[in-house]
């Protein structure tokens, strides 16, 4: 039975269109003008591959989207595309049978910078660019509602609540590799190749991430949520080179994006603040009181959710000393706010997992926090760090991921610090 399916794309005053008749996973029939080859007879594996004038193709991939699927082959390997040069030569490593798969995400439209966004139109357009000048077929699914429910209104509604939340953390961790897996088994890949700079390892049985060589650019924390089951299926090639490395190699290899900027983390801000951005999106600024812990009342401000722990521009207080935000009460709408000293916290509360049994560990409570030494305690729904040095800024929301040597052993979000 052949099913219909209508793709569009437009830019500016521009627009064109794609019509496919699909039986099983070939093309039977295509109205699908300006591009380089017919599609009718084509796979829609094949079809993924075929390029032209850009809105065109656009309008194909928009197609592609609602339908595709590839029978399993082996060896093939499905590339996370982001346009940048990671994922380019991710995807020169995985040869002629690789896929590029691209996830489209949800973007503030009124942000000011959205283009070197990983999921921007434009990072889309140039990951499609990349795999087409390889000749090989890009794959794009278009989940910006499901990301905005999952991802952004979460991270809107933690900061209302008084917490200072990592959405990059929880988008790896509960919604981004879950796709790009399920994607690549639509695309009838073996394997997930991303251009992270960490390491997959065997540990206890269990597949875990672990630091890259390359210490300066090694993203082991930000992938430390992602289960260890879809860990199975996914692979980090560029772990054991430096970033200068890659670029090298995107240059030898005449890639475009050796050159190309690279791509902003919380991608949906759009290179604003967040403040701006909880503005935009109805979080209220309501002012309130600025405190000292006796609870004496030191000034004011515009809206808890403005401040995190540990925070000192933007209090305009006329103090005579240095004051930091010790931490935030959305029940009060007030800030609390004392001497660097107070910020101290030496016991961290996390809600997550711990993958494999530790005693002991290197805690990170930040992406660019040092690791410190800490006592692991099993909790009922996560664990609590007991540090052997006392660590400032500690702010709830954040994660806490616990390595063993160069390996993530466990991870999840802080609850409480004391």
């Amino acid at each position: 039975m052949s099913t219909e399916v209508f793709g569009d794309a437009t830019r500016g005053d521009s627009w064109a269109a794609v019509r496919l008749t699909v039986d099983g996973d070939t093309i039977v029939a295509a109205d699908a003008p300006d591009l380089d080859r017919p599609l009718a007879g084509l796979s829609l594996l094949e079809a993924a591959a075929v390029g032209g004038e850009a809105l065109a193709v656009e309008a194909l991939a928009t197609a592609l989207a609602q339908v595709f699927r590839a029978e399993p082959a082996r060896g093939r390997v499905a590339v996370a595309m982001s346009g940048g040069v990671d994922s380019a030569v991710a995807l020169l490593r995985a040869g002629s049978g690789a896929v590029g798969v691209t996830l489209r995400l949800w973007q503030d439209p009124a942000a000011p910078d959205t283009e070197r966004a990983c999921c921007s139109p434009a990072a889309v357009a140039a990951a499609r660019a990349t795999c087409h000048a390889l000749g090989l077929p890009h794959v794009t699914l278009d989940l910006r509602e499901e990301f905005k429910s999952t991802i952004v209104d979460p991270f809107s509604r933690a900061y209302e609540s008084g917490e200072t939340p990592n959405p990059c953390m929880r988008c790896n961790g509960a919604f981004r590799f879950d796709a790009l897996v399920a994607l690549a088994e639509r695309a009838g890949a073996d394997e997930l190749w991303t251009g992270h700079y960490a390491r997959v390892v065997e540990r206890d049985g269990l597949t875990l991430v672990a630091r890259a060589v390359d210490e300066r650019k090694d993203q082991s924390y930000m992938l430390a949520a992602v289960d260890p089951h879809l860990l199975e299926r996914v692979r980090f090639p560029l772990g054991a080179q430096t970033k200068e490395e890659t670029r090298e190699e995107a240059a030898r290899a005449g890639l475009a994006a050796a050159r190309r900027a690279e791509s902003q983390e919380a991608c949906f801000l759009g290179g604003d603040d967040y403040r701006a951005f909880l503005e935009r999106q109805g979080v209220r600024s309501e002012r309130g009181d600025v405190v000292d812990t006796d609870g004496a009342r030191l000034g004011e401000h515009e809206g808890y959710w403005r401040f995190t722990p540990g925070q000192r521009r933007g209090l305009r207080l006329n103090s005579g000393r240095p004051l930091y935000v010790l931490r935030t009460d959305a029940a009060t709408n007030t800030v609390t706010v004392g001497a660097h000293e107070r910020l101290a916290v030496t016991t961290v509360e996390a809600r997550g997992r711990l993958h494999v049994p530790v005693t002991t560990g290197a805690v990170k409570l930040r992406y660019r926090s040092a690791p410190v030494p800490a006592a692991v305690v099993p909790a009922d729904d996560g664990f609590v760090l007991e540090l052997h040095e006392p660590v400032y800024g500690v702010a709830r929301g954040q994660f806490a991921v616990v390595y063993d040597d160069d390996v993530v052993v466990g991870a999840g979000a802080i609850t409480t610090v004391a």
